[in-house]
Parts: C-alpha cells; sequence; structure tokens
C-alpha cells in the first residue's frame, strides 16, 4: 500500500464576520494508483478534517484500482486480470463494481461505434510492450508488425464479452481476448467516489487521477462560492505556453487525452498510446482533445474515443450525446472547440 502524502498549504480564507468558520486549503497527492499521481485538494477548518477526507478517497480509489487491474493479482480478490487470465476458460465470479464498469463501458462501446473498444486489449498489450521495450533501450525501438498487429485484432469483438448480471460473472469465450479498461477506468472510478462523497455531504472538492478531473462543487471564497480554475496544456512540445487555456467548472469533470504522453521514438518519429481501432496505429487525427461534461467516467470515454474519431463525425457524435463541451486540437495544429465550450473559458492562449 502506497504511503499517503500530504502537501498541506496554508491558504486561509478570511470569511465574512458571523457568516462561516475560516477555511484553509488543503492538498493531499498520492501515488501508484492507475499507474499515475492522485490529487485531492480542499478547503477544511483543521488539517486533521481534511486528511480523513483525504484518505477515505484513498481508500475508496485503491478499491477500484485493485478490481480494475489487468497487470496484477490481488490475495482472495478477483479482478479484470482474473477474466483475462481465464479467457477461453470459464467464467469468472467477481464484484458488482466490475459488472457495472463492463456494462458502462460495453454502452459506449455502441454509441461512440466501436471508437472505445475494451476488448482492444490484444493489440494494446503489443503496443505496451513495444513501447516498454522501447523506452528502456531506445537504440533498439520497433514498431510491432503489422502482421501481429491484424492476428490480434482478431480477438477485439466486444460482443463476444458475456456477462451473466444474476450471477454476476464475465466470460471471454475465445483464448485470444484480453480486456483494456485504461481508456475508462480512471475516470468510472473518480465518478463513483464522488458521487459517494456528495451522497455523504461533501460540496467541496478537487479530484485529479493523472488529469481525469472532477470537481464537486465550486471552492469556498471569502464572497462565497466560486468555480475550480483547470489548465489545459498545450500539446505542442515547441511552444512557450504550456497551457492551451483555463477553464472554470463547478460540479464538474474535465478529461484530456493527447499524443504527448506514454510514447517512444522509433527512427526519430513518435508512437504514443492512442491506438486507432482501424488503423491499429497510433491515432492521427489530434494532439489533444479535451471534454467536459459532469460525468467523469463519460468524459473519459468520450476523450479517447473522439481521438480515434474525424473531426465531422466526433462533433456528431458530441450533438447526439449533449451536455458535453469538447476541444479538438488537430495535427496540423488547430484549435477547434464545440459551440458552447466557450462557456467555460476563462483565458485563452491561441
Amino acid at each position: 500500500m502506497k504511503r499517503l502524502v500530504l502537501l498541506f498549504l496554508a491558504f486561509a480564507l478570511l470569511a465574512a464576520a458571523g457568516c462561516r468558520p475560516k477555511t484553509t486549503r488543503y492538498q493531499a497527492e498520492f501515488l501508484g494508483l492507475f499507474d499515475t499521481a492522485t490529487t485531492v485538494i480542499g478547503y477544511a477548518e483543521s488539517k486533521e478534517e481534511f486528511t480523513a477526507l483525504a484518505q477515505k478517497v484513498r481508500e475508496r480509489l485503491t478499491k477500484y484500482h485493485q478490481l480494475y487491474d489487468i497487470y496484477h493479482d490481488y490475495e482472495g480478490l478477483n479482478n479484470l486480470k482474473t477474466i483475462n487470465d481465464h479467457a477461453g476458460v470459464a467464467p469468472v465470479k467477481v464484484a458488482p463494481e466490475i459488472i457495472a464498469l463492463l456494462l458502462f463501458a460495453r454502452e459506449q462501446y455502441f454509441t461512440t461505434g466501436g471508437a472505445l473498444n475494451i476488448a482492444f486489449g490484444p493489440v494494446l498489450k503489443i503496443w505496451h510492450d513495444y513501447r516498454s521495450r522501447g523506452i528502456d533501450d531506445p537504440q533498439t525501438a520497433k514498431v510491432p508488425p503489422r502482421q501481429l498487429l491484424e492476428e490480434a485484432a482478431r480477438h477485439t469483438a466486444l460482443e463476444g464479452m458475456i456477462i451473466d448480471e444474476a450471477a454476476s460473472t464475465v466470460y471471454l469465450p475465445e483464448p485470444g481476448m484480453r480486456l483494456d479498461v485504461g481508456a475508462v477506468a480512471k475516470g468510472y472510478a473518480v465518478e463513483r467516489v464522488a458521487r459517494l462523497l456528495e451522497a455523504e455531504g461533501v460540496t467541496s472538492l478537487l479530484l485529479s487521477v493523472g488529469g481525469n478531473i472532477r470537481a464537486l462543487g465550486g471552492k469556498p471564497d471569502r464572497t462565497g462560492v466560486k468555480p475550480w480554475k483547470i489548465g489545459i496544456r498545450n500539446p505542442d512540445p515547441e511552444s512557450p505556453v504550456s497551457e492551451l487555456c483555463t477553464v472554470r467548472i463547478e460540479g464538474l469533470s474535465v478529461v484530456s487525452s493527447g499524443s504527448y504522453e506514454r510514447y517512444y521514438t522509433v527512427d526519430g518519429k513518435r508512437y504514443h498510446h492512442i491506438i486507432d481501432p482501424i488503423t491499429l496505429m497510433p491515432a492521427a487525427y489530434f494532439t489533444n482533445v479535451t471534454v467536459i461534461c459532469r460525468d467523469s467516467g463519460l468524459a473519459d470515454a468520450l476523450s479517447t474515443a473522439l481521438f480515434n474519431l474525424p473531426l465531422e463525425k466526433g462533433k456528431e457524435l458530441v450533438a447526439g450525446i449533449g451536455g458535453v463541451e469538447v476541444l479538438w486540437v488537430t495535427a496540423g495544429g488547430e484549435v477547434i472547440p464545440s459551440e458552447g465550450f466557450g462557456a467555460y473559458l476563462e483565458e485563452k492562449n491561441w
């Protein structure tokens, strides 16, 4: 279990006389969950109060991390790795949280026309292995052979996944099948934790798991409550400006998918981790796609799906969902906001 590191930043807010107690801004950071960094930011009357809340967030996220892990086993726990290990062998009885995630991901698979596919694991594993070796030894970095990718793609039909809700079991009927929920699990877990906290009366908190951001309400201010300000990373590594823009949110999620993370280089060309299910190669339409909507799980799923879709198809998809705003950055550097994205803009640098 990773050690929780608390960074207490003493930014006291002066409350109006007689209106509410003085609160202080606190920030907690911890590593290891979902293979990324988690940050919790909130306002509390005491360090102890915030510490207890941050610990609760960590414990709940740890549960989801273990359930949705495809790389590690945990004693006494059937997780997604267990399902993958039993592909073509037998159904696996799992916790309701896994059933719920897989049902949600399957719904997004059909909604996005396959642009978000958690059964794409066989292809993603090949890219993951080649990327890991290329990072460890750049001199021998290679692109996966086309034949290897095409063979793996034969086992990526999500329609084959069998979910028995009554028995709480999941079965992958083909030995070559493999689930990979990296495009949706972080956001989905963050949303589940956020809703639990809201039900328990938490009205102001900011959660970030590897850049999957979910705001509970706004942030306290001496004059009331104000929106949280979230910076959107500039995907251009040569730009002197680190942030593309800043957005304001209350009770919403902001999730970005970009070509600037988890990549490796072969013969001077970068190969990032978001793989187009049609071409089986890194998606080439955009360098960044940012989604703003209420549900962090939906935002996570859509940011990947939209990264894999041509612009016009992506716009059609968003129009059919509602309550979703998007910022696309094309491979050529053009920045394209959806019609309502401007309502959230605090500052833009394009």
